[in-house]
């Protein structure tokens, strides 16, 4: 899918994916662990948070929400509406150098092609202030395939293989790379890894 068509994809299933997932897990228990790492009142960037109710609701007042999907944007609106809500595309981060004291990205990278999984990381620590946390759904597999009849429409999901992306993230700059399993949105267990920038 191109991003026209990624977005469209996602306009189409956003309000089917918000009702269906579950706004509770032990995943949100992984956003308290970041914030304990962060300083007072931070600036944290939550990549593709749907309608919110997963990351932005349990972050900070201000955190910035960015999506590729303005039907997400408008779920999350309603779901957050403190919150600072930008349409845009990971790969090229409509943000200033060094403005952010984290990024979250919970089940949005593995939607881009496998090719331009790097560049999204590098853009992560482009926008991360010195010692600026990441903390993002780690996926486990190798693939790059369309689901028809995923959540009553279709979408794109790509990743390299979990060692490929630590590497990936290495490479981008972030150190102390670490690992802990927790409930996903739609009830499975997912891994997700915490790095940081020197």
């Amino acid at each position: 899918m191109d991003r026209t068509e990624l977005r469209r994809a996602w306009d189409d299933v956003a309000e089917m994916y918000a009702r269906r997932r579950d706004p509770d897990g032990s995943d949100g228990a992984l956003l308290d662990d970041l914030l304990d790492d962060l300083p007072e009142e931070p600036r944290i960037l939550d990549i593709g948070p749907c309608d919110g109710a997963r990351t932005l609701a349990n972050l900070p007042e201000g955190t910035l929400g960015l999506d590729i999907s303005r039907t997400a944007l408008d779920l999350a609106r309603e779901t957050v509406p403190a919150a600072e809500l930008l349409q845009g595309d990971m790969s090229t981060l409509p943000i200033a150098e060094e403005s952010v004291d984290a990024v979250t990205a919970y089940h949005a990278v593995f939607h881009l092609p496998r090719d331009e999984q790097p560049a999204v990381y590098r853009e992560f620590a482009r926008v991360l202030r010195p010692g600026g946390r990441l903390l993002m759904t780690l996926p486990g597999g190798r693939f790059q395939t369309v689901r028809r009849g995923w959540m009553g429409g279709e979408m794109f999901f790509a990743a390299p293989g979990r060692e490929q992306t630590l590497s990936q993230l290495r490479e981008a700059g972030f150190t102390d790379l670490r690992t802990e399993t927790a409930t996903d949105p739609l009830g499975s267990s997912t891994e997700f890894v915490f790095g940081r920038l020197p």
